[in-house]
């Protein structure tokens, strides 16, 4: 009976989580149309981390932000152990639709497209969504110390519109990151990126989350970003935010103020 599988923990800590998914999957019952239903965040009682300086562009971000630190981001880009930082808490997570947040003391705030890798307590890579995690660049640049102020907060981090397993993903080389900003109805900023240009693998960052780690019921890992919009950009109240990604579909937030 599919009973004993009442969140996504559960499906999360199966034998087989692939094989589970498609267990529950009722083939007879008739499909609902994506509009006549409401898409939740995917996840329950998991944290989220964060890998950081993962892509070139975001390690000449961080250099650019902070005259004090700009030599320990470079350092980072190179070295064997990754940044790794943690995100959210579940209650600090916004499914599709729901609001993301600017802080209302930061004045420079944008988003960060993410890959995001579902985990279960093993560490076995079960499947990927899309993440946004959401930064106060000037926070952030006044001191590295001051990283989790511009990255934690309420309604710091988008997830969704869903967990592609990772048998249904292509190879990284052909996996493409989209953002676009949409104000007023006008798309005011756009960029891509590729996963393949990221300098490290699903594997060694999973490896380094879980040393001396454990996560009782699965963790999602954002593995950094490779869009970083100009500095002369911020995001403002009403914005939406739309992230694509291959294999998973888009997800969608409005902005709001703090």
């Amino acid at each position: 009976s599919g009973g004993q599988y009442r969140s996504l923990a559960d499906v999360l800590e199966a034998d087989d989580p692939a094989a589970t998914v498609e267990f529950l999957i009722d083939t007879r019952a008739k499909p609902f149309a994506l509009s006549d239903v409401k898409l939740l965040a995917p996840i329950d009682q998991q944290e989220v981390w964060a890998a950081g300086v993962t892509y070139e562009r975001s390690k000449k971000a961080r250099m650019e932000e902070s005259d004090a630190a700009a030599d320990c981001y470079d350092r980072v880009y190179v070295a064997e152990r990754p940044e790794l930082f943690f995100k959210a808490t579940p209650h600090r997570v916004s499914g599709p639709g729901q609001p993301i947040r600017i802080r209302h003391d930061s004045k420079w705030n944008v988003p960060e497209p993410e890959l995001g890798l579902v985990l279960n307590s093993r560490l076995d890579l079960v499947g990927f969504t899309i993440g946004n995690d959401m930064s106060s660049r000037d926070i952030e640049g006044q001191n590295p110390l001051y990283l989790p102020q511009a990255k934690l907060y309420d309604e710091c981090c988008g997830l969704g519109p869903c967990i592609t397993l990772a048998s249904g993903m292509p190879d990284p080389r052909d996996i493409v990151i989209q953002l676009d900003v949409v104000r007023c109805g006008n798309v005011v900023y756009r960029d891509s990126t590729n996963v393949g240009s990221m300098v490290r693998s699903y594997a060694d960052l999973i490896g380094w989350l879980g040393r001396d780690n454990s996560f009782p019921n699965g963790v999602v890992l954002l593995t950094g970003t490779g869009i970083i919009p100009p500095d002369d950009f911020t995001l403002q109240a009403r914005d939406i935010v739309e992230i694509g990604i291959t294999g998973i579909g888009t997800l969608a937030n409005p902005v709001v103020q703090g």
